[in-house]
């Protein structure tokens, strides 16, 4: 109700400054003034001074973003191709913007030097080739050089031995969660298809596989530190993004088709937590954090609880009302802790016996329940008959 206020507010106010306008031009006839709509020199004087003050805000607002920002973006990559991806960005942002200051200044430079003046012809030059090849050249050989980097370090980032020794990870994505599947002993995953989804088997793990016997079915993803991890991506229902922001990784979840990406991480959970910006980071969020609660405290409400760092496993596609809270937690653990976690879980086999063992005493019980019941209602009834008998046996 308060959105639509405002909207009318804004057009009945729209509508005012359009009549006072009106109002200003009528009250202007009859008064001398320059209908020629032809610029003189003092407009072209304004509109050079205005071309170079928007040429300085473009600037100063950059150079402004950047210092109250700038803490805010990703630092350290905790992969092995962190480090090439964020060199590949690192080098695309000096170029745009060492194109975007010599091409905007010199736009908005010749703007304000060649503004017009009544006193001054403007020089009609019909073409260059010598211009336009420096133009069309420089330009091609610098994409070329950063796509051909791109493609360079895309390749190395995605290719995957088939001899390597790697960990296979499934990622289930759906609405709006994550689940991992571990391949568990045979470093192999089972077969799945979404039409097999059962009860616990809430993945569609195809259970005849005998390579699905060992897979592991998890709700937080542990990883080893200085091991290549291959991830094999499914969706369920729509089109999700698997996205690990720490670790420069990020790729579809597709209906129907399964993708994969691999990456080496390179700090634990409890080591990225001590990098020094980090530790800054962190102390900044609850300073934050604790402006915020004693406000909460003061109206009756909740105090916030204190902020750890956790490698997070996010959505990055808009998959639907709760997609913002679709997120899995990533540690990375030590080669040792990593085996001691994976031991300690029990297969999606003995998950699924164990459901199937709890319905069974359950379902037994009820019947037990059933029967004895139905046995004491006979014999009560039997003893019912007798002492009737009885009664008239006697008479």
């Amino acid at each position: 109700m308060t959105s639509l206020l405002v909207i009318v507010v804004l057009v009945l106010l729209a509508v005012a400054l359009w009549q006072l306008t009106k109002i200003f031009d009528l009250t202007q006839v009859g008064s001398s003034s320059d209908d020629s709509q032809v610029a003189s020199d003092n407009d072209n004087n304004i509109q050079g001074y205005i071309m170079f003050g928007f040429l300085a805000f473009i600037y100063i607002f950059t150079i402004y973003g950047l210092l109250k920002w700038g803490n805010l973006a990703l630092h350290t990559p905790a992969s092995e191709h962190g480090i090439l991806v964020d060199s590949l960005m690192n080098i695309t942002w000096v170029l745009i913007f060492s194109v975007q200051v010599i091409t905007q200044g010199l736009l908005y430079w010749f703007s304000f030097k060649y503004k017009g003046n009544k006193d001054k012809k403007a020089l009609f030059f019909a073409d260059s080739n010598k211009l336009e090849a420096i133009w069309s050249i420089i330009p091609s050989v610098v994409l070329a050089v950063l796509i051909l980097y791109g493609l360079y370090a895309w390749n190395n980032i995605m290719f995957v031995d088939k001899d390597e020794d790697v960990i296979e990870i499934e990622l289930y994505a759906q609405q709006f969660k994550w689940t991992a599947r571990y391949a568990g002993q045979d470093n192999v995953l089972g077969k799945a298809n979404v039409r097999l989804i059962e009860g616990v088997n809430t993945l569609g793990v195809d259970m005849s596989d005998p390579n699905a016997q060992d897979d592991i079915v998890v709700s937080e993803l542990h990883i080893p530190k200085g091991k290549k991890v291959h991830f094999k991506m499914r969706s369920q229902d729509v089109l999700h993004s698997a996205y690990f922001p720490h670790f420069r990784a990020q790729m579809n979840c597709v209906p129907g088709m399964v993708t994969e990406f691999a990456f080496i991480p390179t700090y634990t959970t409890s080591e990225y937590r001590e990098l020094p910006f980090m530790v800054e980071k962190v102390a900044n969020i609850n300073k934050l954090r604790a402006q915020k609660s004693a406000e909460l405290i003061a109206k009756g409400g909740t105090a916030l609880d204190p902020y750890t760092f956790d490698y997070l496993l996010l959505c990055n596609k808009i998959c639907g009302a709760s997609h913002y809270n679709m997120q899995m937690k990533v540690v990375v653990d030590s080669p040792e802790d990593y085996k001691k976690w994976l031991s300690e879980k029990t297969t999606l086999t003995e998950d699924i016996k164990a459901a199937a063992a709890a319905e069974k005493p359950a379902e037994g019980g009820v019947e037990s329940t059933t029967d004895s019941t139905a046995k004491d209602t006979v014999k009560a009834v039997i003893d019912t008959v007798k002492a009737v008998v009885a009664k008239v046996a006697m008479k």
